[in-house]
């Protein structure tokens, strides 16, 4: 028998943030998160994209076993840009038993119907830079961090509980050559003079604190259109500056700003830490020492966003 639990305790959140662990101990291709971080973006009084959502998180015991999770989000900011009645199932983890998924989806299904909502799509998180999708296909694939990754029993258990693609989000790789296309050279600098446009480096975390709220502001226009965004509000911004800037190298920060100064276009490509974070497995001070070699020796590079005003 399977036993649905609700999150609500602090030792019920670290149960939630730990599950993963156990089941993909041992597979080379997940990239562990923090456990730290996974536990403070769970908690209401210290994660602010829990602001005009409302948000439930259970656990699933069977034979005195924690062996599985879900959470569900009804995003009212997201439902009033849509004008859908949508709520969202969140990350979800599961052993490879039809009881359990069967016991947590019914839970999350069934608290999103009782609060008026007219279907469930996901998995979704709070934002776009939160946990999102099912992997389908990929699984001999190392997965960087800012993707999710599943064994391939998971996708069965999708389709045999009704749920149908919705759309699909494409990770790839892209080899370099050792140098860029002269044409490509020739291109960047007739645009730049065409449109006054200039390209600055970011060098210290200060810099990049200073046009943090800038950057985000270019990517709220720039994503608006994309499905499932919503705006980041100011709160947001800080808290994912908190999280990121102190593992972020500068140097592969890039702004674009415009004739009048005014910035318009931003990347954020980081070196990968998926092999650095493996080594932590989910604590920092383990894996600090990978995670600082990884900002300079290091022959991936990850796009974490990238946005330009229209």
């Amino acid at each position: 028998m399977v036993e649905i639990i609700e999150v609500r305790t602090a030792r019920q959140r670290r149960q939630f943030a730990k599950l993963p662990f156990s089941i993909y101990k041992g597979n080379s291709y997940w990239v562990p998160p923090l456990i730290g971080s996974e536990i403070k973006d769970l908690d209401p009084e210290e994660n602010p994209f829990f602001n005009g959502c409302d948000t439930c998180f259970w656990l699933a015991r069977k034979n005195g076993k924690i062996v599985g999770r879900i959470g569900a989000i009804i995003h009212h900011r997201y439902n009033a840009k849509t004008g859908e009645k949508y709520g969202r199932i969140t990350r979800p983890e599961f052993v490879d038993d039809a009881e359990v998924s069967d016991a947590l989806f019914r839970t999350a299904e069934e608290w999103i119907r009782a609060r008026g909502m007219e279907a469930v799509v996901g998995p979704l998180g709070f934002s776009n830079v939160d946990t999102q999708a099912v992997l389908v296909e990929g699984f001999d694939q190392l997965a960087s961090v800012a993707s999710v990754y599943h064994l391939p029993y998971y996708k069965e258990h999708f389709a045999r509980l009704g749920y149908k693609k919705l759309l699909d989000w494409v990770e790839f790789n892209l080899y370099l050559e050792p140098e860029v296309p002269a044409k490509a050279v020739q291109l960047s600098r007739v645009v730049k003079q065409r449109f006054g446009l200039t390209v600055e480096q970011m060098h210290d975390r200060e810099e990049m604190r200073r046009y943090g709220r800038d950057f985000f502001h270019v990517f709220n226009i720039a994503f608006d259109d994309l499905f499932s965004f919503i705006a980041f509000d100011d709160a947001q911004i800080d808290y994912l500056l908190d999280t990121y800037v102190s593992v972020i190298n500068p140097e592969f920060v890039h702004i674009v700003k415009n004739a009048e100064g005014e910035l318009v276009g931003a990347i954020v490509p980081v070196p990968s830490l998926s092999r650095a974070l493996q080594k932590a497995n989910g604590r920092l001070w383990r894996g600090l020492p990978a995670i600082l070699r990884s900002r300079k020796n290091n022959d991936t590079i990850d796009l974490f966003l990238t946005g330009v005003l229209p």
